[in-house]
């Protein structure tokens, strides 16, 4: 390990133990940190499969703060049911519903407000595509007619989103 590699090391170390989090490098850097940190957890051997990690820490546009990480053993991944996540998945296949999610994070909140966006279909419709997200678990309806995002729920969707984007 090289003296720039270990003073960074050092930092995030500090910043941890003194409450702040981890100190992420600046985006583009190309440093591979969590890999890293993931990898010598779960190194990929002859024996041992590796491990599948996300993580975020995001601030929505009202302001709401959510920190989050999941990770699961390789073979745990490969041993799954992937049809189970279809229903899932397929909540997230249409246009509206991923523009609905993204209003609510937005601070859109009510069936109303919702209603009242542009291009996004009738009231009828709107219910639909809210019944699909809450009962995929991508929205939660904490009172009549207004609704969320689970907290679990919003760094995976940026995760999900993040990993559809075209690569290149």
């Amino acid at each position: 390990m090289d003296l720039e590699e270990r003073v960074a090391a050092l930092e995030r170390r500090v910043a941890e133990l003194e409450g702040a989090g981890p100190a992420a490098p600046a985006v583009g850097e190309g440093d591979f940190w969590a890999l890293d940190a993931l990898k010598a957890r779960h190194p990929v051997t002859d024996e041992a499969d590796g491990a599948v990690l996300f993580a975020g820490a995001v601030r929505t546009p009202p302001g709401h703060r959510y920190e989050w990480q999941y990770g699961l053993l390789t073979e745990s991944v490969f041993e799954d049911d992937w049809s189970q996540a279809a229903e899932s998945f397929a909540a997230l296949g249409h246009p509206v519903r991923l523009r609905l999610l993204r209003e609510v994070l937005g601070g859109r909140r009510t069936a109303a407000e919702l209603a009242a966006l542009d291009d996004v279909g009738t009231t009828g419709q709107i219910y639909h595509h809210l019944r699909q997200l809450t009962g995929a678990g991508w929205l939660h309806s904490a009172e009549r007619g207004r609704y969320e995002v689970p907290a679990g729920r919003v760094v995976p969707l940026l995760v999900v989103l993040t990993a559809a984007r075209p690569v290149g």
